[in-house]
């Protein structure tokens, strides 16, 4: 119990004193994963898209040629940034661009540092979420797109209106969880100077020499932000599956229980035909 209270009173006093450095770390932290996985969801449903074009034997050549060229440029794509660790990825784009066109391409500064970040994660986050999309427009059965061909629709028109929305509901806890995973994946950025959470306790443990008060901190705020981040999407999912429960119309104006239907005006007559009629065959 008293070294509980220790760290609590150690945690207390980095609080007060890196405070506003910690918040700054959360803030810059919220930002590049929100950021990267919106650019990083429209990157996947790009490739998810291309990789499920269809196309025939009976296609043109050129046809054929472009759309295998396609999914042969996505499956690289997918592979590399699938098979390498993200910090690899960061380390590669920060000092390689530079490296491969003396210093044309440069990411100076801390605006530099942000744009490097976001195009790591985005790419990343993409590569992951371009096999999730593929899998979400498989799994739409296919006499939707059939019967959106039946009527008239085009391939654009039918994913766009008919495929997609299915499939995004259907990745949306892929999507969850890819935001959470930046939450912490995030903290590789330190490696190119970028101030995000994880950097910000390195500083500070740097500077105070008290590192697992600093890191129970951070477990703590890491911990904070991806339950959050799982109760907003959970509580998504459940606007975007809407009401469970159903009432059945027990009455309707418009429509009766078969065999007691009778027409006004004709109702009479046609009992009366159904009695003459019944003579008729016993006779």
């Amino acid at each position: 119990m008293n070294k509980l209270a220790e760290l609590f009173a150690d945690v207390s006093a980095l609080c007060v004193k890196y405070g506003s450095q910690y918040l700054t770390g959360i803030r810059n932290t919220l930002i590049l994963a929100v950021v990267a996985t919106v650019i990083g969801c429209i990157i996947g449903f790009a490739c998810g898209v291309l990789n499920t074009i269809p196309h025939a034997k009976t296609d043109p050549p050129i046809k054929r040629f472009f759309l295998a060229l396609i999914r042969v440029l996505v499956r690289i794509y997918v592979e590399v940034f699938r098979g390498t660790p993200m910090v690899l990825q960061a380390v590669f784009i920060f000092y390689g661009l530079p490296y491969f066109t003396d210093n044309a391409v440069q990411f100076a500064g801390l605006r530099g540092i942000w744009t490097a970040a976001i195009l790591v994660v985005s790419i990343n986050t993409g590569a992951y979420m371009a096999e999730s999309v593929r899998g979400g427009i498989i799994s739409i059965d296919p006499g939707q797109t059939e019967g959106a061909k039946a009527i008239g629709m085009t391939h654009v028109q039918t994913m766009l209106h008919v495929v997609l929305p299915q499939a995004l509901r259907n990745i949306l806890p892929q999507i969850g969880n890819n935001f959470i995973i930046n939450l912490k994946d995030t903290s590789v950025m330190f490696i190119i100077g970028f101030t995000e959470f994880f950097a910000t306790h390195k500083s500070v443990a740097g500077a105070t020499f008290q590192y697992f008060p600093s890191a129970a901190l951070e477990m703590v705020g890491y911990l904070c932000m991806t339950l959050v981040a799982s109760f907003l999407l959970r509580y998504l999912e459940k606007r975007l599956d809407g009401s469970s429960s159903y009432e059945l119309v027990q009455v309707d104006s418009l429509t009766m229980t078969a065999g007691t239907y009778n027409h006004p005006d004709r109702g009479s007559n046609f009992d009366e035909r159904s009695r003459e009629y019944d003579g008729k065959e016993r006779h």
